[in-house]
């Protein structure tokens, strides 16, 4: 396309615009400009082709041929536009938003809240993608993530999800100690930890527990390591969040809770691409993780 010869879009809109009502006044409410500005555009347009398109007669506008000709045109390309534009916002509209998130996160925050979205937001197919790794969100054509980490991750727009503060906690009858302190030697009891959480592993090395060199049985998911520490069976290192009516309920009980700088969970973006569902799913976790769990 020689686009040296297509005069500027902006007069030729407000030409269609023009030709739509019949009076510089009516395209210019339209388009939210001044009349003038209307009229500067058709004199733009008529200089480009040399030779006029609209005339007054009385108190209406009437084309000329040639307008009339261009009006035609500029009619059928500027439908032709809208049909593709709105074809592919309705295919963005209704495509389901994938979220990538990690398996603890997945079990044991947002499941339990997933239905007050889906409720309030029943056309909105939501798919879930657990893992711990952050993808590649182009090439897997991930709409959003949530990542545990310190929200550096370049490329991305990151935004925190406030869920940073973690608790040791225990089942009831496990132990009669109510601090870490109380437990003496923490090598000496089990830990129950999630194979898919790399979060319990930081917050480990926080208050001074490493898997690898103390009393630990790794589960194949975070839900099976909460069971065994509900049963009384040993220790465990929990985001606050995930664990909050295990507490509230007298299930489970807190020996130690923290908050380590930075840390927490992370909604992740592509810088600026985000389709309609995928805002108001964001729009949802901002909300949601402002007030008191429910779960």
């Amino acid at each position: 396309m020689d686009w040296s010869r297509i005069p500027s879009l902006a007069a030729l809109r407000a030409f269609d615009a023009l030709a739509r009502h019949g009076g510089y006044s009516a395209a210019a409410r339209e388009l939210n400009v001044t009349h003038a500005a209307i009229a500067q555009h058709v004199r733009t347009l008529e200089t480009h082709f040399g030779e006029a398109l609209a005339a007054r007669d009385g108190r209406t506008i009437r084309l000329t041929d040639t307008g009339i000709e261009l009006a035609a045109a500029l009619a059928d390309g500027f439908a032709k536009i809208e049909d593709g534009v709105t074809r592919i916002l309705d295919r963005n509209t209704s495509r389901p938003v994938v979220v990538s998130l990690t398996p603890t996160f997945a079990e044991t925050w947002l499941m339990p809240r997933m239905g007050t979205f889906w409720a309030a937001h029943p056309e909105i197919e939501v798919r879930l993608v657990p893992g711990i790794a952050l993808v590649d969100m182009r090439r897997d054509g991930i709409d959003l993530a949530i990542r545990f980490g310190d929200g550096d991750w370049p490329g991305y727009e990151v935004e925190p999800l406030d869920l940073s503060q973690f608790v040791v906690v225990a089942g009831r009858g496990y132990t009669e100690a109510r601090d870490l302190a109380a437990l003496g030697d923490l090598s000496r009891h089990y830990w129950f930890f999630s194979g898919a959480s790399r979060e319990q592993a930081v917050w480990g090395r926080e208050i001074g527990v490493d898997f690898a060199q103390v009393r630990s049985e790794e589960m194949a998911n975070n839900s099976i390591a909460l069971s065994a520490v509900r049963a009384g069976l040993g220790l465990s290192i929990q985001s606050r969040a995930l664990v909050e009516s295990d507490l509230a309920a007298g299930v489970l009980y807190s020996l130690f809770e923290g908050d380590p700088a930075g840390l927490g969970y992370h909604i992740v973006t592509r810088p600026g691409v985000l389709s309609p569902g995928a805002r108001t799913f964001r729009a949802w976790l901002r909300t949601l993780a402002r007030i008191q769990p429910q779960v």
